[in-house]
């Protein structure tokens, strides 16, 4: 039985989301609990047709909230009785196996770290998302984390980008590149130039550079960057898959013979969508703390905190974090 705690106030639709995606999570998996943490007179209402999995959900009353609008240092020091920081506290002590968030990423990466703890030998933990390329995913680490890196970072966030790729996705030799404005060695800003010869020495298979055209490319399995570039990286894409699909949509629906045609494509596009769809994935995972962290979208609806409660559990099953702790 693995048990996940989850900050149900985290996130643009909380609670209701959080609370329906958290049954729906139950459901898919009789091996799984859930701690539900938040307003505990929000959450109880929300629980009134959850009869079939009442007896495997614990409500926690958190009289601290944590928003976007807090510095995160300070509201993980400070509010000590919130979702994050007892969530974070419960892992850690062994009370529970994961946390999972939708809410503020700040206070999700100061909690990791300052209530967690960083694994011995990583400098920063990073976000990690599963990203679509044509053909199945990669793993984009840092996507926000570390807007500021150093050259030393970057192999660190390559060897856990690799042992999650091999863990989670069973990829026996993970391919990880470094993000670069070109494919020479000797491209490229300061960080990347200094952090080339490092990744060179690390015990993974490192390809070189990956120019941006080539990230969804199926070039590398593992795309490395600082979490400047990520975050951009990551919603850039996120906002072209939108606005392609809406651009799509609206010409199919422009005439008669483009409906027809709609029409008889409707699944294989239906497939393309769920492709590139952010909530079939669930969220980023906080690599290089001691413990399974999952960080959903903000925007997250209930089916999205299903799949990062489900991602929690692949990495709880496959020994993300000790694999990591190994590989150093």
């Amino acid at each position: 039985m693995r048990h996940i705690y989850l900050d149900a106030m985290g996130g643009d639709n909380a609670p209701d989301c959080t609370v329906n995606g958290a049954l729906e999570a139950l459901r898919a998996d009789a091996e799984l609990k859930i701690t539900l943490a938040g307003t505990e007179a929000a959450i109880t209402p929300l629980l009134a047709g959850a009869d079939d999995v009442r007896d495997r959900i614990t409500v926690v009353d958190t009289p601290d909230i944590i928003t976007n609008h807090d510095a995160p240092v300070m509201a993980v020091r400070q509010k000590k009785q919130s979702a994050v920081v007892m969530g974070m506290l419960a892992v850690r002590g062994g009370e529970a196996d994961g946390f999972v968030s939708a809410g503020s990423t700040g206070a999700t990466l100061a909690g990791g770290m300052f209530r967690l703890g960083r694994i011995p030998g990583i400098e920063r933990p990073a976000l990690a998302p599963l990203l679509p390329n044509g053909k199945d995913f990669f793993c984009l680490i840092d996507c926000g984390a570390n807007v500021d890196s150093l050259p030393e970072y970057l192999p660190q966030f390559g060897l856990m980008g690799d042992a999650y790729m091999k863990t989670v996705l069973g990829l026996g030799k993970p391919r990880v590149g470094l993000v670069n404005i070109g494919a020479e060695a000797e491209k490229g800003n300061a960080l990347v130039k200094a952090a080339y010869p490092l990744m060179e020495k690390m015990d993974f298979h490192f390809i070189g550079n990956v120019e941006g055209r080539d990230i969804t490319a199926d070039i590398a399995d593992v795309v490395v960057c600082d979490g400047f570039y990520g975050n951009l990286i990551l919603k850039f894409m996120e906002g072209v898959a939108g606005t392609l699909m809406g651009m799509i949509k609206k010409e199919l629906l422009a005439d008669t013979r483009s409906k027809i045609g709609a029409l008889l494509a409707k699944p294989a596009f239906g497939r393309v969508k769920k492709a590139m769809d952010y909530t079939e994935v669930g969220g980023a995972p906080l690599l290089g703390v001691q413990g399974t962290v999952v960080k959903a979208h903000g925007s997250s609806n209930a089916h999205a905190i299903a799949c990062a409660i489900r991602q929690a559990t692949t990495m709880i099953d496959n020994k993300v974090t000790e694999t990591i702790i190994k590989s150093l």
